[in-house]
């Protein structure tokens, strides 16, 4: 709502001035000083941001690089701090957009390029407002685990030497940590039940280490008949 309303609001303040008599500026300076303190406290806050995103894929032990911050940015069920990190990463870019508006208009005059780079940044929050509603609709409504994470399960469990193969298996975030795994799988002949059971707990266990923030509560294994 936040990024929506802001984007309306750049809008119609552009297309008022595009449209109708314009607008004047009566100190540039005032407008810089303004632009450069917003553009320090945002770039801390994004700075702070960062630390913590990157928090996941330092502790797998995989290097910090532009492909796997794509990953985990593309991956991460952290709603908190996906919103954070693209709220600052818009602020920048408003702030860097409008900074380019204030100076062609200050060397030019003409205050159609503060117009011009107002409905751009209402374009822009709309745009990060549509992609954040787009990743909360996915928690909200129940989200699959991520396909690399899928795959690490479905071949932990098919390595157990008693299980023959993986028949289904259906998730679903309860939060950024906890999911909800059901899988059934297809055991060797020949086990008595309380074989059956250790197997069982295997698999669970072995789950566990792909998603250790998980509640093992939330684990349910169903033996093909």
């Amino acid at each position: 709502m936040i990024f929506g309303i802001s984007g309306i609001l750049s809008l119609e303040q552009g297309f008022s001035s595009l449209l109708g008599e314009g607008h004047h500026f009566e100190n540039h300076m005032i407008n810089y000083i303004v632009l450069a303190i917003a553009f320090g406290f945002e770039a801390n806050a994004l700075r702070i941001a960062l630390v913590q995103f990157k928090k996941p894929i330092t502790e797998r032990g995989d290097k910090v690089r532009p492909s796997t911050l794509y990953s985990e940015f593309k991956h991460s069920k952290d709603t908190s701090i996906l919103t954070v990190v693209v709220e600052d990463t818009a602020a920048l870019l408003g702030i860097g957009i409008a900074a380019v508006g204030i100076l062609l208009t200050d060397i030019t005059g003409n205050t159609i390029y503060d117009s011009i780079i107002s409905i751009v940044i209402g374009v822009l929050l709309m745009s990060f407002a549509f992609f954040l509603a787009k990743e909360n609709r996915g928690l909200l409504i129940g989200e699959s685990i991520s396909p690399k994470h899928r795959k690490q399960i479905i071949d932990i469990v098919s390595s157990i030497p008693e299980v023959n193969k993986v028949i289904t298996m259906k998730t679903m975030h309860l939060s950024p940590i906890i999911v909800i795994v059901g899988i059934e799988v297809n055991l060797i002949d020949g086990l008595d039940t309380d074989k059956i059971e250790t197997i069982t707990d295997m698999i669970e266990q072995e789950i566990m280490t792909i998603l250790p923030n998980s509640n093992k509560e939330y684990i349910f294994v169903e033996i093909e008949r």
